[in-house]
């Protein structure tokens, strides 16, 4: 099973950018996207539905602001938006489907680069979605989690470790949070097969345009999985050739 997760940054956007002519050329059986930035209704659903995908679209209240989508080429045998916060829920960060015994959640953690409210919220956001999914993997022991996390965990993950030490995404705490993450039952699929490969970013900057030539990147974007899919994982890997977004996909492949 080949799953790609991208922050695609408006799906409309990355559509006439060449998004469905690499998802026709890149098979793929389960496509996690973040910031829709759009309602189903704004696109024609029939783009992918063509290619053989079922459609999970959870929205943000806001128009044109964030928002979660999942394309399954297997039919989803449950479908669930949200976490049950009233916040994060209004801002279409978590959908959730079940494919049999094997459960993939799709989330967009919120960005505090805009200011100390929203840092603050992240905090907030990061510790309210921890509970719920060590809840959740209580009776669901197979998950992966896609997603744009916002946080570049380790310095292997940013090229510049210590002029950001102090920019959001790369914050004590957010750092910490990953490692309690981490140390609680889920698997890095990047890290768990390439421990040390360096300049392994998926995401670039668009204030400053030769940054992604250089390729002074963040790794903010993950597929994770519970310890209980550890042994499944075939392979994971990063696609920075692909250019529809100021993120690029990333892939996990496991094993049937």
């Amino acid at each position: 099973m080949r799953i790609v997760r991208y922050n695609v940054n408006g799906i409309r956007a990355s559509i006439k950018k060449g998004l469905i002519d690499w998802l026709t050329e890149y098979p793929v059986d389960v496509f996690c996207v973040q910031e829709t930035k759009a309602s189903p209704e704004d696109i024609d659903l029939s783009l992918f539905t063509s290619l053989g995908y079922h459609v999970a679209w959870y929205p943000a209240q806001k128009k044109g602001y964030s928002g979660v989508a999942i394309f399954s080429k297997k039919k989803p045998s449950q479908i669930s938006y949200g976490n049950g916060h009233s916040m994060s829920d209004s801002e279409g960060r978590v959908v959730r489907i079940d494919l049999g015994d094997l459960t993939i959640i799709n989330a967009y953690f919120p960005s505090g680069t805009s200011g100390d409210e929203r840092q603050t919220y992240k905090y907030q956001w990061l510790n309210e979605f921890f509970a719920w999914l060590q809840e959740l993997r209580k009776e669901r022991p197979n998950i992966v989690l896609a997603g744009d996390y916002n946080i570049a965990h380790k310095e292997i993950d940013i090229h510049d470790p210590k002029g950001n030490k102090k920019s959001s995404g790369f914050l004590p705490e957010e750092r910490a949070w990953m490692d309690t993450f981490l140390t609680h039952g889920w698997v890095d699929s990047f890290r768990h097969t390439h421990p040390d490969e360096v300049g392994a970013y998926s995401w670039w900057s668009q204030r400053f345009p030769t940054v992604r030539l250089q390729n002074k990147g963040w790794r903010i974007d993950y597929l994770c999985t519970t310890d209980a899919l550890s042994n499944s994982i075939k392979s994971a890997t990063i696609l920075p050739m692909v250019k529809h977004s100021d993120h690029c996909p990333i892939v996990l492949e496991l094993k049937k």
